[in-house]
């Protein structure tokens, strides 16, 4: 193990990019990403992270591939079935490569952009996008424990100063804030946004999917989208070397599991009452459109 460990690049720093937080791992191949050619029938899942990025996108290759996979597909992992596309990490392809190499049709393809960086082609082209939005609280509990095991992420520090760095936006990909707000200002503009919530999936993922097939033109029988929503659940996902990201080396999952507990509300677990109520009033303030509302419990 002590070798792989010293293979590992140094963590990143956080740098202004554009007005947003972001790391070299995914600003590097900036030109390249921004000048990507998307297809009327690309469909863009695009997330703040740890808004059920994976869960969707699983959900979504197996509504359009799973009858189809052959023998040599079915043991290609996740990450190069629906690549993310502006990755440039060390010790793995470039998201934009493998986005532009993707054998299938629709390709799936996913982003943490917030929405003034996706490549102007998506818009052109009218493509689909799919957006997955996760309440704020969950939100920052579930990225604190990716960033401990993420080595393209910056040090965490401890559960309290990362919040206060939530707070402000000093995050990876910027502010929860900014960009929840900013697709749902889009969506009223762009009618190819199917904007979902972490929440109702939990709660009911049958009818999200219904929903999901509803947006895209597709109309799966009862049958096969039971089957997607069976495959698609927490535990599978989990255990399934093709969606748990075992293989990627910068990862390193004995600090913390990539799927640690899916749920809603395990932010009571972490939030003490003082950041509670600091973290209500910052909120308040930031989050004024009445029209896009979260639950932080179910």
């Amino acid at each position: 193990m002590a070798s792989t460990k010293m293979d590992l690049p140094p963590r990143p720093t956080l740098f202004d990019f554009h007005g947003v937080s972001m790391v070299k791992y995914f600003t590097d191949n900036w030109d390249n990403v921004q000048s990507f050619k998307a297809r009327p029938d690309d469909i863009l899942i695009a997330t703040y992270p740890k808004a059920g990025t994976t869960w969707v996108s699983y959900i979504l290759d197996l509504l359009y591939f799973d009858d189809t996979i052959s023998d040599c597909r079915s043991s290609v992992p996740l990450q190069e079935r629906v690549p993310f596309l502006e990755i440039s990490a060390p010790h793995r392809p470039k998201g934009k490569d493998l986005a532009d190499q993707l054998p299938t049709a629709p390709r799936l393809i996913k982003t943490h952009l917030p929405v003034q960086f996706v490549p102007k082609s998506f818009w052109e082209q009218r493509s689909k996008i799919v957006y997955v939005a996760r309440n704020a609280k969950d939100t920052a509990v579930s990225y604190f424990h990716f960033g401990r095991m993420n080595h393209v992420h910056p040090e965490t520090g401890d559960w309290s100063c990362f919040l206060q760095n939530f707070i402000k936006g000093n995050m990876v990909f910027g502010s929860w804030y900014q960009h929840v707000n900013a697709w749902w200002d889009k969506k009223q503009t762009y009618s190819n946004i199917h904007y979902m919530f972490y929440e109702d999936l939990i709660q009911d993922s049958g009818r999200e999917i219904d929903r999901l097939c509803s947006f895209l033109g597709l109309s799966p029988t009862t049958e096969q989208k039971e089957h997607v929503r069976a495959k698609a659940t927490f535990d599978n996902m989990k255990q399934n070397k093709i969606t748990n990201f075992s293989t990627l080396p910068l990862m390193n999952q004995s600090v913390s599991s990539f799927y640690r507990k899916g749920a809603v509300g395990d932010w009571k677990n972490h939030f003490t009452v003082a950041q509670n109520e600091q973290f209500d009033e910052d909120y308040k303030s930031k989050m004024k459109n009445p029209g896009l509302c979260f639950r932080t419990e179910i």
